[in-house]
């Protein structure tokens, strides 16, 4: 992992704790995303899957409404973790990946259904909290 030293004076990356149980429930349990959102409903990253997934299926809306419940609980742990709505949040810290991924989803979402204000506000947030991390998911 990459040390975070902020030069210019602005908040500190914010990084989330993690819990093991749910990665472990996807990896080796094999459980669904469905199962892990419902036992964990603050894990990001099973939404972000189920909104993956029903995006792929081409269900649009659904995939927009799990995306926003994902952003929605990843913001609240952000808070929680000190955030103060602006700052670095590392893509490359595992924990940061699920709401990462999660605002990615909602801006791919609403630019289907043509919410273009909000598409490009999400866009601009996932660019401003993390450059590699829009990189990669901006593909």
């Amino acid at each position: 992992m990459s040390i975070h030293k902020n030069l210019l004076g602005g908040p500190e990356p914010t990084l989330l704790t993690e819990d093991e149980q749910p990665y472990r429930m996807l990896a080796e349990e094999s459980a669904s995303p469905v199962q892990v959102a419902a036992e964990f409903p603050t894990f990001s990253l099973a939404w972000a899957m189920l909104a993956d997934d029903a995006f792929a299926a081409g269900h649009v809306v659904e995939s927009y409404a799990y995306a926003r419940t994902g952003y929605h609980r990843g913001l609240d742990s952000l808070r929680r973790a000190g955030w103060k709505g602006h700052g670095p949040v590392p893509w490359d810290h595992r924990a940061n990946r699920g709401f990462l991924r999660c605002l990615a989803a909602l801006a791919r979402a609403a630019d289907a259904i043509d919410e273009t204000e909000e598409a490009e506000r999400c866009w601009s947030f996932l660019k401003d909290s993390t450059p590699e991390g829009y990189a990669e998911l901006r593909q």
